[in-house]
């Protein structure tokens, strides 16, 4: 039986630019491996394996639910992007998950947060990978995706948030300001641009949604691309700058972040941003 689920709409499709998939793909091969430091540091602290119970929240193409299931762990990924969903359907045994989710012997994945009550055990760890500090609204989404996740979570369960770490330590801060110039003027201001992360932005979204913090790191997350291309397109499969590419077209957005990550050029071609990021671990 398909479960119930809680709609959430955090970078939902209906709202980004036309996408055939390859922006997916994108991310995919590009851009998701990016944060892998992050997830393997967070694992290792919360040692993560065959007795975790794992709700991933934006789960996009399904990289930290594959390493965390390669440590045994019981994972659940949740993520409104569908193409992005398709591509983890297949990275995450695909002999067993079809569409509506999975079989018995499979992971569990869905484009909406399961209501309570559908039959599921509670979770005993919840993550939320996608970090915040960039947008107006991301922590506001933060906030409504717990809202319905926390409920299926175990008492005194994990839950960790992530976000950017100081603008002064995110070489990337640069490039993902020329998103918010671009959207200057649409009516959502910083919209998909950044807004650089405050000191207290993760504790502000765990006393929201009634979480005890209970411990954070720093972990050094640099971007790294073959070339000026991919790093363009692994940047705009982030979906930050899809404000911008409404307010303008794509290929003033791709030529201008182009620009931008000039400084960052290597001479062997390649593109090299050291950034960092903070994770906030809490207790339900």
């Amino acid at each position: 039986m398909t479960p119930t689920l809680v709609r959430h709409h955090r970078h939902a499709e209906s709202s980004a630019p036309e996408d055939t998939g390859s922006r997916a793909r994108d991310w995919a091969e590009i851009q998701e491996r990016m944060l892998a430091p992050l997830y393997e540091a967070v694992y290792r602290r919360l040692e993560v394996g065959a007795a975790t119970r794992m709700l991933s929240l934006g789960c996009g193409s399904g990289l930290a639910l594959l390493i965390a299931a390669g440590r045994g762990a019981h994972v659940t990924g949740i993520d409104a992007d569908r193409k992005r969903l398709a591509l983890a359907r297949t990275r995450l045994r695909p002999e067993t998950v079809g569409d509506a989710g999975t079989t018995a012997a499979g992971p569990l994945l869905l484009d909406g947060v399961p209501a309570v009550g559908t039959g599921h055990q509670p979770y005993g760890l919840i993550t939320a990978f996608t970090p915040i500090g960039c947008s107006a609204d991301d922590a506001e989404e933060l906030v409504g995706s717990l809202g319905a996740a926390v409920p299926l979570a175990a008492r005194n369960s994990t839950v960790v948030l992530t976000g950017w770490g100081p603008p002064e330590r995110c070489a990337t801060a640069a490039v993902l300001r020329v998103a918010a110039r671009l959207a200057e003027g649409t009516g959502s201001p910083g919209a998909g641009g950044w807004l650089g992360a405050q000191r207290d932005d993760l504790e502000d979204v765990a006393l929201r949604t009634g979480l005890k913090p209970d411990g954070s790191g720093r972990v050094a997350c640099p971007f790294g691309y073959a070339d000026l291309d991919s790093a363009v397109r692994g940047l705009l499969s982030t979906r930050l700058f899809d404000t911008a590419v409404r307010a303008t077209d794509r290929t003033q957005v791709e030529k201008e972040v182009a620009e931008a990550l000039h400084p960052h050029l290597r001479r062997d071609g390649t593109v090299w941003m050291p950034n960092v990021f903070r994770y906030l671990v809490c207790t339900t």
